[in-house]
């Protein structure tokens, strides 16, 4: 639920959370700029580096973070990435966004583009990106003690912000500081605007060296402070996170591409090695694919993670793909059959995603109105070789293909890549296997893997055009009304889902079997799709995809310097680019795109525990 923001007639708003600290939005960009920011040494502190955390106990207006950005852009010497992981119970409405920062020309244009990602902010982790994926904000919307469990990062500077000690003294507890503290390393710098003697003197209990600073009114102290316990902390000297070196991704799909892009971002050399001539040749080759939220009515971990990954893919399909070629934010409709279960109770921001279908919905799609039925407005159907293709155009990124990879060995403390004869193809300081069913062997079947055999069935716009629904469909595979696959509209329904299955051989009778899916959803543009079988007016596609025994995906690490990321199913479009984030966070000890629990459902290593359960 969003947090109502009262405002004065002066424009400075209110909050009992905050007291007066919440109502300087009017000297917003100063305060942030004279406690936070300088309090932790920027921009100089970051000068030069390949990255920077920042670590923020309360969100707030966002006015730490547009400054942080803004200062990131002004900066010729900035990091390459700026990481800003932030903590707020209660989001405020993006509405009150914008007026925080309406006084500040140079944050105003920010706050825009943050306003118009401000949306569905359902309890856990949402990664939005700004500046072509190099400034990410991973908001943590949740009490501040749960949020700093589920955090697995090494911060740079903690800005201690959100709260006013003395209104919410159980906020700043002891335990939340050593919370706080679990993520830092010696060194990290910290600031906040509260002096008050309890938070000083539990702030030193933890390790901190800290100063008073002159503040601002209507504050007229605050503090700054920086780790460097007198004690020995273990792991604390010998953490190093991975260096941006060269990298090959074996695998030129979803998988491969989003892994291979989002380590390009952060200074690696990727080389991306394919069997085929070219990327994209695959799975990933389906002439179109619906990219919906999963929602259980227990909100289960697939549910969550395919928000996640929902949102990641939307904002990379916004920046790199054309609309209305590649692909369209479309929504989508659930038909939910015989389940007549509600949605879980998350409140308003829940229903971006997903809430009850309306009647009027219903009538457009041609289901009865008695008929249950989800509403999936962050839905889009997407060309995934496009996507592909986007990705393999990050700089730093090389496609090579041609180049079948037989086996993987260990050469020093990187990897040799061998054809089937025993001849080095390339070597590499980091290899990541995302090719699909073709990972196992090359892992040598310390993964199990299914193959999973899908054929779609698509046919152009005729005269019947006008029975098919102005909106995608899914809930018993899915029909797209209207993408450009010909040389005029067309639809396109499947997919079959046959388990164990690797022939890719085309089959009439998964043509029939979409047929009858449409049938049971959507009688009206079963009839067009019959229609256009009869005229012999419609061709199929098939491929072979890969799954997990639990039909989530597998990625992480499986020994020093080899990761993986495949088995993504039918989820390629949701799941690629998360496992991508996710990869390259855990490599550079930068905060995850999710919870760090709920990671656990992607992390290969579940397989193990599954194995020794």
């Amino acid at each position: 639920m969003s947090e109502v923001v009262a405002w004065d007639d002066d424009g400075t708003p209110r909050s009992p959370r905050f007291g007066d600290r919440y109502r300087s939005a009017s000297g917003g960009l100063a305060q942030a700029r004279h406690v936070f920011l300088q309090g932790c040494g920027l921009p100089a502190a970051w000068a030069g580096r390949a990255r920077w955390r920042v670590l923020e106990t309360g969100f707030g207006l966002g006015l730490n973070f547009l400054a942080t950005w803004l200062a990131w852009l002004q900066d010729p010497q900035r990091p390459g990435m700026l990481h800003f992981a932030s903590i707020e119970a209660f989001p405020v409405a993006a509405d009150d966004l914008l007026r925080s920062a309406e006084n500040e020309p140079g944050l105003l244009p920010l706050a825009r583009e943050l306003a118009a990602r401000w949306e569905g902010l359902t309890p856990g982790f949402h990664r939005l990106a700004f500046a072509e994926g190099r400034v990410l904000l991973t908001l943590c919307v949740g009490d501040v003690a749960s949020m700093l469990r589920e955090q697995a990062f090494r911060a740079d500077a903690v800005f201690l912000d959100g709260f006013d000690p003395e209104l919410n003294p159980e906020m700043w507890s002891l335990d939340t500081l050593k919370g706080v503290t679990r993520l830092c390393g010696r060194g990290t710098a910290l600031a906040t605007w509260s002096v008050a003697g309890q938070l000083r003197r539990d702030l030193q209990s933890c390790g901190w060296q800290l100063e008073r600073r002159a503040g601002l009114p209507p504050k007229r102290e605050c503090l700054a402070g920086r780790y460097d316990p007198a004690w020995e902390v273990k792991g604390l000297e010998t953490e190093v996170e991975a260096g941006a070196r060269d990298c090959i991704v074996i695998g030129g799909g979803l998988a491969g591409s989003a892994v291979a892009a989002s380590l390009a971002r952060r200074g690696w050399s990727v080389r991306v090695f394919d069997t085929a001539a070219g990327p994209a040749t695959g799975a990933s080759d389906l002439p179109a694919g619906l990219l919906a939220p999963h929602q259980s009515p227990d909100d289960n971990p697939l549910s969550r993670l395919s928000r996640a990954g929902v949102r990641i893919t939307l904002q990379e399909a916004q920046a790199r793909l054309a609309d209305g070629l590649e692909w369209r934010r479309t929504g989508a409709l659930e038909w939910r059959g015989d389940d007549r279960r509600p949605l879980p109770a998350l409140g308003e921001p829940l229903a971006v995603w997903s809430r009850e279908a309306s009647a009027a919905q219903k009538q457009a799609a041609g289901i009865a109105p008695d008929q249950p039925a989800w509403w999936h407005e962050n839905a889009a159907w997407i060309e995934p070789a496009a996507l592909v293709r986007a990705w393999l155009r990050t700089p730093g990124v090389r496609f090579c293909g041609g180049r079948k990879v037989a086996r993987l060995a260990r050469q020093g403390e990187g990897w040799r890549l061998e054809d089937a004869a025993g001849a080095t193809l390339a070597q590499a300081s980091l290899v990541v296997v995302a090719a699909a069913h073709e990972s196992a062997p090359l892992l040598e079947q310390r993964l199990q893997l299914n193959p999973v055999r899908g054929q779609v069935t698509w046919g152009p716009h005729a005269d019947d055009a006008a029975q098919l629904p102005p909106f995608p469909v899914n809930g018993n595979g899915h029909f797209l009304p209207r993408v450009p696959l010909l040389e005029r509209d067309a639809w396109i329904t499947g997919s079959t889902y046959g388990r164990g299955d690797a022939d890719e051989t085309l089959r009439r009778e998964d043509d029939a079997a979409n047929l009858e899916r449409v049938r049971q959803m959507l009688p009206k543009a079963a009839q067009a799709v019959e229609s256009a079988m009869q005229r012999r007016e419609t061709r199929s596609w098939s491929g072979v995809r890969c799954a997990s025994t639990d039909r989530r995906p597998l990625a992480g690490e499986l020994e020093p310097g080899l990761w993986v990321s495949t088995a993504m199913g039918s989820r390629g479009l949701t799941f690629a680019a998360l496992c991508g984030e996710w990869i390259a966070a855990r490599l550079h000890r930068e905060p995850l795109p999710v919870e760090h629990r709920l990671a656990q459902a992607i992390d290969l290593r579940r397989q193990d525990r599954a194995r020794s359960g």
